[in-house]
């Protein structure tokens, strides 16, 4: 099980155990109503502890990087959370909004209330007469997270007005712990469950309040100057090489970096295409495949400041065999020409074998990239797919007949590379030595 597979399963079967413990299944037995009461208090809490971890991975936590297996894997995890938060929320406000309309329509006969003990905390007094504004404000903070997560996911969406629209998430979701404080039934706050959902909805109160004072990233941010732009219009591939002007940390070859051209578009995610000399330089290679990037050649000149917010990321090329197959899928290349650069300064003394497969084929593009492959001791493999059809298991392990001695390295679409890892598997490769960059941050 990958690890954001294992922390998924592990966070959703955490709060289901402690909830458990706090609120015994059907008590009053099987009755509609106090059906109803558990499974509005089960999806309440499964809903905001899931939206609350999401909320705090959005700060782009460096430390769990490794626990994770890098930032491209948390923010899978980020989403599917955002997922299964508004999956859980819409039954949440199923359980309440329809016992309230079947009541009126005669469907259901609500129950006469029976007095219970006079209450006598302050706290819990308090809680209680605010239960009307809870619900309203919890009502109309559904409605808005349900439709800014369903933007986000929405691909046809501008990504300049995604960047804007998603941060108004943050005040969704406080108003969302506003509404669970005060309706969580009084009764957890003095077990293991309120004790978990208080830590995980300040520090999900603590990120909204980061991510709206656009602070997100804001340690590992150095400005830059655009040194040099170099197109190659046949792959429509725009080099961009940047010289900081404050201190950049360094990075390892396969890492990226969120790249802001203009405040008015946001960060961008781009894999850094240079290795680190120390000198303050690196250089991105970013394909024009959206409206933006496709601009970008007219758009950027040469002295031209960006804001680069790194770097991040775990695809290091680490592992314990001594030959690698590295796979490029069109722009997916970028990590690779990173590490060929940094192979040419210094060896580990691997036998690596490059893929780069390609529909767009710039001969320019290409001699670079045959010249950096020959300076580290790289064999480079060039498939064209309208000239030499489609790269997949078979022609790589014929190419490499020793494949099973090596870990496979893979960035590019995500079909491409779910094909291949599954080919390699069913051939007998370790689910583990096939490593991918899930490059998709939305």
């Amino acid at each position: 099980m990958r690890p954001i597979q294992f922390a998924y399963a592990a966070l959703l079967l955490l709060l289901t155990l402690l909830w458990w413990l706090a609120d015994p299944l059907l008590p009053n037995g099987y009755e509609y109503f106090a059906l109803r009461t558990v499974a509005i208090n089960y999806t309440g809490v499964i809903g905001i502890g899931v939206m609350s971890v999401g909320m705090i991975l959005a700060l782009r936590p460096v430390r769990l990087e490794p626990l994770l297996d890098g930032l491209d894997k948390t923010y899978r995890l980020h989403k599917w959370l955002g997922i299964t938060g508004l999956l859980f929320s819409v039954i949440h406000w199923l359980w309440a909004q329809g016992t309230k309309w079947a009541v009126g329509w005669g469907w259901l006969a609500k129950p006469e209330r029976v007095p219970g003990p006079p209450l006598t905390d302050p706290v819990e007094i308090f809680f209680r007469a605010q239960r009307g504004l809870a619900e309203s404000v919890g009502e109309w903070a559904f409605y808005a997270a349900v439709v800014l997560i369903v933007l986000a996911l929405a691909k046809r969406f501008p990504y300049r007005l995604f960047f804007k629209t998603h941060r108004l998430l943050a005040l969704a979701y406080l108003a969302l712990v506003f509404h669970s404080v005060l309706l969580t039934p009084f009764a957890y706050w003095s077990q293991p469950m309120g004790i978990v959902l208080a830590v995980l909805m300040a520090g999900g109160s603590v990120a909204a309040v980061v991510s709206l004072a656009g602070r997100v990233g804001h340690r590992r941010k150095a400005v830059g100057e655009i040194e040099e732009l170099v197109n190659f219009p046949d792959n429509r591939v725009l080099k961009v090489a940047i010289r900081f002007k404050d201190r950049w940390p360094g990075h390892e070859a396969g890492q990226f970096a969120f790249v802001t051209f203009s405040t008015d578009e946001g960060a961008h995610p781009f894999t850094i295409s240079s290795g680190w000399q120390g000198d303050g330089r690196l250089f991105f290679l970013i394909k024009g495949i959206g409206d933006y990037t496709a601009r970008l050649p007219e758009l950027l000149h040469v002295g031209d400041l960006v804001t680069v917010e790194g770097p991040y990321g775990r695809f290091e090329f680490s592992s314990g065999k001594r030959r690698q197959i590295w796979v490029g899928g069109g722009i997916g290349i970028t990590p690779f020409i990173a590490r060929m650069k940094a192979l040419a300064v210094a060896s580990d003394g691997r036998e690596v074998d490059l893929f780069y497969s390609t529909a767009e084929p710039d001969p320019d593009f290409i001699a670079r990239l045959r010249r950096d492959a020959q300076a580290a001791g790289v064999r480079l493999h060039v498939l064209v797919s309208a000239r030499d059809g489609r790269l997949d298991v078979a022609r790589i392990c014929d190419t490499v007949p020793a494949w099973a001695e090596a870990d496979v390295w893979f960035c590019g679409p995500g079909g491409f590379g779910q094909a291949l890892r599954e080919g390699f598997v069913a051939k007998g490769l370790a689910p583990k030595d096939f490593h991918q960059e899930l490059f998709d941050m939305r």
